[in-house]
């Protein structure tokens, strides 16, 4: 008998270890994340987020707060719910509204929970068919839980709060408010969206405000607020391109020929597709396959003359265009081979930058597309080339990195690597531009 009780007792007491760690394991992956801008422009319009690991997307508003939840513990148990709680502001201070309907009339309980699991309030009240609002105040800063249930219906809902002035925490009963009232309220209140993370998972996230896009990537390992700065990149035909920073601040950057240990590059995030000279002189295009290979003059192209690569993967250009000096937008200019070379050995060097720089998964690239996790965001896309006729779409990156030789960095799905090539002028070829 002793025997079994104790075998109990250890069987209980590994059961509650492993339940305490699930919730550290919770803890440590809910995070709130805010953003904000600076450079151009201090007001974020929107994020696009994408979860480079797991390779889920989320657009959302400037203002609102990206909530990065874990998937075990207490929310998991919570989460299975027949209805859901509205809950304007949500963040929210001093005050919040809570609103839900009920199918049918019965004795209801309302629970306020911590994530922890701790039920921080209890209320139960008898409660008619409809739609009901209460107020709830006084909770400290943190992440919560509500759940309603009348043994036959439950409803769940998500609180944070950034903290309140008001001491004892709160649930009241009050009269019910119209739809349209509830709107009105809630106009101008910053709103939680929430997206599953995992410790660890590498966040793409691009900022907009105006014409302005700045791309960022993070792992957040705390609630924080992330801020864009934004930088324009417009050409003259009036494409506005996302742009994303590589290197550190340390140093000056008063030259174009950064080191990598003393600057920071500003870089276009996506290829060049504009069909004019930063002086408005006008670009070439050229199609035919036999007239191409022998050009001595400006051209440019698509991928297989298809306008629908155009948004994608840019346009490609021969050597000739990026040798003028005015096919980027102006304040911006094609990379030299110093500057990418200042890259590569920034992000470890030629054998593993290409990974570093290319898109990760393989919407664009084929597989296996080795190494590529996108760290710098910089988003690298295997647009191919063409030497007449079009070659390599899916495979190759190629992106001209001199205005003085025929030379451009080549990146390919089989590696991660990248190179440094000599080619021929005549060959169309993608561009990446980077700011003065």
């Amino acid at each position: 008998m002793k025997t079994t009780m104790h075998y109990l007792k250890l069987t209980i007491c590994i059961f509650m270890i492993m339940l305490i760690f699930s919730v550290l394991s919770l803890q440590a992956q809910d995070y709130m994340i805010s953003f904000a801008g600076t450079g151009a422009s201090t007001t974020v319009d929107s994020v696009k987020i994408e979860n480079l690991t797991q390779g889920t997307k989320l657009k959302m508003k400037g203002s609102d707060v990206l909530h990065l939840m874990g998937t075990t513990g207490i929310e998991t148990i919570i989460g299975d719910e027949d209805g859901k709680i509205s809950i304007y502001p949500n963040p929210m201070k001093d005050f919040a509204k809570m609103q839900f309907d009920l199918p049918e009339s019965g004795e209801t309980l309302i629970t306020l929970y911590e994530i922890t699991g701790r039920i921080i309030v209890q209320i139960r009240d008898f409660l008619s068919t409809g739609n009901h609002t209460f107020g709830i105040q006084g909770i400290k800063e943190g992440i919560y839980f509500v759940r309603v249930n009348t043994g036959k219906y439950s409803s769940a809902g998500r609180l944070i709060s950034s903290g309140s002035q008001t001491t004892g925490t709160k649930i009241t009963y009050e009269n019910n408010i119209a739809l349209q009232e509830k709107q009105n309220d809630s106009k101008g209140t910053n709103e939680e969206k929430v997206m599953q993370y995992t410790t660890g998972d590498r966040l793409k996230l691009t900022g907009v405000s105006g014409i302005c896009k700045t791309v960022m990537t993070d792992v957040p390992t705390s609630t924080k607020t992330i801020t864009f700065n934004f930088i324009a990149c417009t050409d003259r035909d009036g494409y506005n391109y996302s742009v994303v920073q590589i290197g550190t601040a340390k140093g000056t950057t008063n030259n174009h020929d950064l080191k990598p240990d003393i600057g920071v590059q500003t870089w276009m995030a996506e290829n060049l597709k504009s069909s004019r000279l930063n002086d408005g002189s006008p670009i070439p295009y050229v199609g035919d396959d036999l007239q191409w290979p022998y050009l001595t003059s400006t051209a440019y192209c698509y991928y297989d003359n298809s306008i629908g690569n155009r948004d994608v993967y840019g346009a490609l250009y021969n050597w000739f265009a990026v040798s003028t000096g005015k096919l980027c937008p102006a304040g911006w200019h094609i990379p030299s081979s110093i500057e990418w070379q200042n890259l590569v050995d920034f992000l470890g060097g030629s054998y593993v930058a290409g990974g570093k720089l290319k898109e990760s998964g393989t919407s664009h690239w084929e597989s296996p597309n080795t190494g590529a996790n996108n760290e710098t965001g910089f988003t690298a896309l295997p647009a191919g080339y063409r030497a007449g006729s079009f070659y390599n779409k899916g495979q190759y990156g190629w992106f001209w990195d001199s205005i003085m030789n025929p030379y451009c960095r080549e990146m390919f799905a089989n590696f991660s690597n990248i190179y440094s090539v000599s080619v021929n002028k005549e060959l169309g070829i993608s561009v990446r531009c980077i700011k003065d």
